[in-house]
């Protein structure tokens, strides 16, 4: 990640400096708490149990099931074409409509070229995009080609949510006092969500296209900022137990690390069997995840779910 901060010009005077310093602290000074922020109450959202699917319908579930589909917005650029290439032939298959979005074009793989170097530039022109595009897909899925996904996992998640509320979930982290998604994790969004956002968009004083010109936000953390204004606020994502859904690391370091600190239940330790993401692997380690995830099934064993998310027809997935 990008980290935060500024740099002074070399031999600026120490009135211009002083005016300077208190200029940036100002800025980075938290915003006062807005009505609709006190008013704010999930901050944990979890995937529905199997208690809850028995309380409805087997015709409500079907119907359900139908009606949670997602638009995947992947952020690529030609100096990742590796990645690019591995999320293409991977995961994105799974999602209902998956479009990337590339900083230039390229002549390999197809992409909607935004034409614009900087990346929050082209972040904000993707998601206008996608709320432009969407037809009548109410779910929006924002990722870098470094992440992996499962996408039926993420359907469950949000299966009796409602996308006409806002919901922006994920990996969520802390920086002060703002709780933003993390981006490499991935990041949900809702219908209205993005429909708030799209809006703030418009508004250069709560959401600048270019940033401060002394210091730049991270891209999740400045997406974050701007869904603030709008009454949106950042959620984990969670399994029935509370473990999280959207992990910043790869299965393998998540495993690494369980056996060094729960070696006695190391896949306890380790990570939801839900889980929705993970990153930090390399285009073939995607490709083997692909195969476990999709493909390797022990003989006998039946899970009994009591739904199914299809992906769309023609997709070639696996």
């Amino acid at each position: 990640m990008v980290s935060e901060g500024s740099s002074f010009v070399k031999g600026m005077s120490m009135g211009g400096l002083f005016c300077l310093v208190v200029s940036l602290l100002s800025g980075l000074s938290p915003s006062p708490k807005t009505s609709t922020e006190e008013h704010h109450h999930h901050h944990h959202v979890k995937a529905p149990s199997k208690d809850e699917l028995k309380e409805l319908s087997n015709a409500h579930i079907q119907e359900l099931s139908k009606q949670v589909q997602v638009y995947c917005v992947v952020m690529v650029q030609p100096k990742l074409i590796v990645y690019w290439a591995a999320a293409l032939d991977t995961w994105s298959k799974h999602c209902d409509k998956s479009v990337f979005y590339t900083s230039e074009e390229s002549k390999a793989l197809e992409a909607v070229d935004l034409n614009e170097k900087d990346e929050w530039a082209r972040l904000r022109k993707a998601l206008k995009h996608a709320y432009e595009n969407a037809g009548d897909l109410r779910w929006f899925f924002l990722a870098q080609p470094t992440t992996f996904a499962i996408i039926e996992n993420l359907k469950y998640l949000v299966l009796t949510k409602d996308p006409s509320e806002p919901f922006y979930l994920g990996n969520v982290m802390k920086s002060g006092e703002l709780e933003y998604v993390d981006y490499e994790s991935g990041i949900v969004l809702s219908y209205e969500a993005l429909k708030r956002l799209v809006h703030v968009f418009q508004d250069e004083e709560k959401c600048p296209e270019r940033g401060n010109a002394l210091w730049k936000m991270d891209d999740d953390k400045q997406l974050a900022e701007c869904l603030k204004y709008t009454g949106v606020f950042a959620e984990n994502g969670e399994d029935t137990h509370g473990k999280g859904l959207f992990n910043s690391k790869s299965v393998h370091t998540l495993i690494s690390d369980s056996m060094k600190a729960n070696p006695n239940n190391v896949l306890e330790g380790c990570c939801s069997d839900m889980a929705v993401t993970f990153t930090g692997m390399s285009p073939g380690q995607m490709q083997v995840m692909m195969f476990g995830v999709y493909r390797l099934r022990p003989y006998g064993h039946d899970f009994h779910d009591v739904l199914a998310f299809y992906p769309p027809e023609g997709s070639n997935n696996d």
